[in-house]
């Protein structure tokens, strides 16, 4: 069950991705609508236009969406037919966005399927937005019933995502701009809502009183690939606090909303966003890491340093890890540390949310662990499976009163019987489709999220010492554990 309401679906439909053969589309994107159009979720006048450069004719196109679904979409959830009739949908056109007399095709196309509403998803680089939607609109194609789903990165600092915001605001109201962050489409993220917005049981325990600290940990162990030109521009800070780290520690910390109206949920976003302490360049200084990985060992596999991938300057201090310890200023949270983590090769692929509850006040029973390390904790896990787990201490099996952690465990795939792709792609297209923007992020909550960031940002460009060594295959600089050490806190190692 979604964690937001259920917004009737259109009775048509047309989806337009925008860098349709790229490897954002035919690896994640078309693979999550095919998992809607097999679950029976997409009605039949629903027809998907995907816009690229690249000289492919129909036929080519669609063999290259042949070759990555059969490679990205799981095989359990692969059928032969399903695709065949799934393929029905799709049709390709060759457009350059950056030429305005190269929209008469699509225009064509969309008359010849005319639908209630239309989606422009644009998957390209940003500074295609203004240029695209500006050609849209010129050729008719924005009107009350069209919606635009902007793909990160959404600028580079807090001007140049303002520039976009205004550049995409001249053609589409607020209303009409969806900025997608796929780890809200996770099940875990919206069981996470349900858990604290449907029970009782935890909002008397969701504040400072009784949560110790939070860890919120997106830790890959995969390399930079072919994405240099992008990364070393960017950066984990960019790439992943500013976004999806942040987004995830707004459901975390907000408030319980009016009602599940998308506003209503994106207001309370805001005001945790509001509430971050600002950084000073000497809190910089002590409540950040950053890291960049040397060659080590992935999968016992030996891998090269970020300095030695190819595409990567010499001397780059571009960081490919980042520890924050972030704190919240309001009622329910003050004196909370939030701990947040990410970075590339790291020891493994992981993402969780972590809340760790203060110990008893007087202990009576021997405990195995004590102080930092005790179990009593909630962990969200949001890949690789997904799963909710409450550890706690009871009495091991006996004649002595020794305690033992225990968990009580909700993994999803057990408890519903029912399979689903961990990218979370497929609720936010369906939602996209609906109309509901509460899982997207709106333009006040990024404007916020860039101030916070910003200073760290300031304060790494002028610090000539660079991002601390890494070997690849573990979990970062040393430096990162001293945030929570310091604090007389552990950090929380997956299992």
């Amino acid at each position: 069950m979604s964690a937001v309401s259920q917004l009737p679906f259109p009775e048509s439909f047309n989806m337009v991705f925008f860098g349709g053969a790229g490897d954002l589309v035919t690896r994640k994107l078309l693979p999550a609508m095919y998992q809607c159009h097999k679950n029976g979720l997409l009605v039949e006048a629903g027809r998907i236009v995907c816009v690229d450069r690249q000289d492919l004719s129909e036929d080519a196109f669609l063999a290259l969406a042949d070759e990555k679904a059969r490679q990205f979409i799981p095989a359990a959830d692969w059928d032969e037919a399903v695709w065949a009739a799934f393929r029905q949908r799709l049709a390709y056109l060759r457009i350059d966005a950056t030429q305005p007399e190269q929209y008469a095709p699509l225009k064509e196309r969309l008359k010849k399927s005319p639908a209630a509403v239309t989606v422009f998803y644009l998957s390209t680089a940003p500074f295609l937005f203004a240029t695209i939607c500006a050609h849209l609109t010129r050729q008719g194609l924005n009107g009350p019933n069209s919606r635009v789903v902007l793909e990160k990165p959404l600028g580079h600092d807090l001007a140049s995502a303002n520039a976009i915001t205004a550049d995409v605001d001249r053609y589409f109201h607020e209303n009409q701009v969806y900025r997608i962050d796929h780890y809200l489409g996770k099940e875990s993220v919206q069981n996470l809502m349900a858990l604290r917005f449907g029970n009782a049981l935890f909002e008397p325990l969701w504040r400072r009183m009784w949560i110790r600290d939070v860890q919120i940990t997106i830790a890959e162990d995969v390399g930079i690939g072919t994405r240099a030109g992008f990364y070393d521009k960017a950066g984990a800070l960019r790439d992943m606090v500013q976004n999806h780290l942040l987004q995830l520690l707004c459901i975390v910390a907000m408030e319980p909303p009016a009602s599940l109206d998308s506003n209503a949920i994106r207001n309370e976003k805001l005001k945790v966003l509001e509430s971050l302490v600002p950084f000073t360049e000497e809190d910089v200084h002590e409540k950040t890491v950053r890291g960049q990985y040397r060659a080590g060992l992935c999968g016992g596999k030996a891998v090269p340093g970020y300095l030695e991938e190819d595409g990567i300057p010499p001397g780059s201090h571009t960081e490919t890890f980042v520890a924050i310890k972030a704190e919240i200023a309001n009622w329910r949270w003050a004196g909370v540390p939030f701990y947040l983590f990410t970075g590339k090769r790291l020891a493994e692929r992981l993402a969780e949310i972590v809340v760790h509850f203060h110990d008893v006040p007087h202990p009576i029973f021997p405990l195995p662990k004590s102080g930092a390390c005790a179990p009593a904790k909630l962990v969200i896990r949001l890949q690789p499976d997904e799963f909710i787990r409450l550890y706690l201490y009871a009495k091991q099996p006996g004649d002595s009163m020794e305690l033992q952690p225990v968990s009580l465990d909700l993994n999803f795939a057990e408890q519903f019987k029912v399979r689903r792709a961990e990218g979370g792609y497929e609720r936010l297209l369906l939602d996209a489709i609906r109309g509901n923007q509460a899982l997207f992020v709106r333009q006040d909550e990024q404007e916020r999220a860039w101030r916070w960031v910003e200073p760290i940002l300031n304060t790494w460009a002028n610090d000539p010492k660079g991002p601390l060594p890494y070997a690849a295959g573990t979990w970062g600089p040393a430096a990162s554990l001293d945030l929570l050490e310091r604090d007389g806190i552990c950090w929380h190692e997956g299992n």
